[in-house]
C-alpha cells in the first residue's frame, strides 16, 4: 500500500500548508509492526522532512504495533529539527511548550503544553509507574496523574492549556477488524474520565475517526486496512487553540486512491447489474449467494471486478442437505469415481458436470495404469 500511503502524505502536507498548521500530532502506530520494512522507514523520513519544511512541528507517540525503543531512537537529536518523539515513561511529563496568542493575535501569558502517552503494556510498565495492579486502567491513570502534576506546577507562572496524545482503547470507541486487540474480553478499555481536565485528548489505536466527547477524539487511520472500514470517511481533526483554550475542531477529509466495495448477491446479477459499475475500479469483497457454487467464480468476477480480493459463499435457498452424514455417503459409494464426485458435491454444494466427471475419470484411469506398471 506504499503508493496509497504516499498519496496520503501528499494530502497531509497540503493540509499543513493550506491551513498554516503549527503542530502535527500522530498518536501511535506509526508503523504496522515492530520491524518495519526499509521502504516504509524511508517514507516516514520523507514525510517528516516535508512536514517540518512546511513549517510544522511533529509530535509522535508509539503504538502497540511499534517498537517504542526503535521508534524513539535519536529522539533528542530529532527534537532539534522539530520532531518530538514520546515513546518512554520518562518523557510522560515532558511536554512540547508553545506560546499562545489572544484573539487579536498578540502573544498572551498562556502556553500550550502537548504531552504524549505511548502505548503502555501494563505488565511491562506497572512497576515503573508505581502501580500494584498491571491493568490498562491503572497504568493509564498513573500516566495521566503525572501529566496533571506537571500542568499544576506550570500553572503557577502562566495559564496552561493541555493537549494529550494517548494510544489506547477508550470506552465508547467503535473498533474495526484490522486493529490488533489490546486485551481479551474488553478489559483493556479505559474510562473517558481519565482524560477529564485536559483541553483536548487526541487518541490513537481505533481506525475509525470518531468523537467520544467534544474534547476526546480518535482521528482514525488515514487509509482503510480492512473491508470493515469500507464506510469510513478517512481524515483528521484540525484543532484551533488560543489563549482562551480550544476554540474550534474541524474535520479534514483525505481521499483514498481506491474505494472499497462490499458486494453480495448471485453471480449473474453482480456481473450484469449497472448499479455495480462504480465497483469496477474498487478493491472488492464479494459474497456469492447462489444456491449452488458457480464454476470459475473468481475468474468470472474478475472479468468485471479485476481487483476482487476476497471471495466467500453464503448459499441462499439451496437444495437441502441429505439426512445421512458425509461419512455414511462415502461408505455407500460404489466406486472411486463416486467417491471423488461425492467429495466435490460436499465441498461445493453442486454435483460435478459432465466435463468434470470426465476429467476425474481420466485421472483415476491414469492412476490405475501407473499402479499397474509398477
Amino acid at each position: 500500500m506504499l503508493d496509497a500511503q504516499r498519496d496520503f502524505i501528499d494530502q497531509l502536507v497540503r493540509t499543513v500548508t493550506e491551513h498554516g498548521v503549527d503542530v502535527v500530532l500522530v498518536a501511535g502506530d506509526v508503523y504496522d509492526r515492530a520491524l518495519p520494512g526499509v521502504d516504509v522507514v524511508r517514507l516516514l523520513d520523507d514525510a517528516l522532512v516535508r512536514l517540518t519544511s512546511a513549517g510544522a512541528q511533529v509530535v509522535l507517540t508509539s503504538g502497540n504495533h511499534d517498537s517504542a525503543i526503535r521508534l524513539g531512537f535519536a529522539s533528542r537529536l530529532l527534537e532539534r529539527g522539530g520532531v518530538h518523539l514520546r515513546t518512554r515513561i520518562e518523557s510522560l511529563d515532558q511536554p512540547l511548550l508553545l506560546p499562545l496568542d489572544d484573539a487579536d493575535g498578540n502573544t498572551a501569558e498562556a502556553v500550550l503544553a502537548i504531552y504524549g502517552i505511548p502505548w503502555l503494556e501494563p505488565r511491562l510498565v506497572a512497576e515503573q509507574l508505581g502501580v500494584d495492579t498491571a491493568s490498562h486502567f491503572e497504568v493509564t491513570r498513573a500516566a495521566t496523574a503525572m501529566i496533571r502534576e506537571d500542568i499544576e506546577r506550570r500553572s503557577a507562572s502562566a495559564a496552561v492549556h493541555s493537549v494529550v496524545l494517548a494510544h489506547t482503547f477508550a470506552s465508547g470507541g467503535i473498533s474495526s477488524d484490522s486493529e490488533r486487540d489490546l486485551s481479551i474480553g474488553g478489559v483493556g478499555a479505559v474510562p473517558l474520565d481519565l482524560f477529564d481536565g485536559f483541553s483536548y485528548t487526541a487518541l490513537g489505536h481505533l481506525h475509525g475517526r470518531q468523537a467520544l466527547s467534544p474534547q476526546v477524539r480518535y482521528s482514525g487511520s488515514p487509509l482503510a486496512y480492512s473491508f470493515s472500514e469500507a464506510t469510513h470517511r478517512k481524515g483528521g481533526w484540525l484543532v484551533d487553540v488560543d489563549a482562551e483554550g480550544v476554540s474550534s475542531v474541524q474535520e479534514v477529509q483525505w481521499d483514498a486512491p481506491r474505494a472499497l466495495a462490499v458486494l453480495r448477491g448471485p453471480l449473474e446479477e453482480l456481473l450484469e447489474l449497472p448499479e455495480h459499475q462504480w465497483a469496477e475500479t474498487a478493491y472488492c469483497q464479494v459474497t456469492l449467494t447462489d444456491a449452488q457454487r458457480p464454476a470459475r467464480a473468481m475468474e468470472r468476477l474478475r472479468s468485471r471486478f479485476p481487483d476482487t480480493l476476497v471471495l466467500s459463499f453464503d448459499p441462499v435457498g439451496g437444495t437441502p442437505a441429505a439426512a445421512s452424514s458425509y461419512s455414511s455417503r462415502l461408505a455407500e459409494a460404489p466406486d472411486d469415481l463416486s467417491v471423488c464426485c461425492g467429495f466435490l458435491e460436499h465441498v461445493r454444494g453442486r454435483v460435478p458436470d459432465d466435463a468434470e466427471k470426465a476429467a476425474l475419470a481420466a485421472a483415476l484411469e491414469n492412476v490405475r495404469l501407473l499402479e499397474g506398471s509398477r
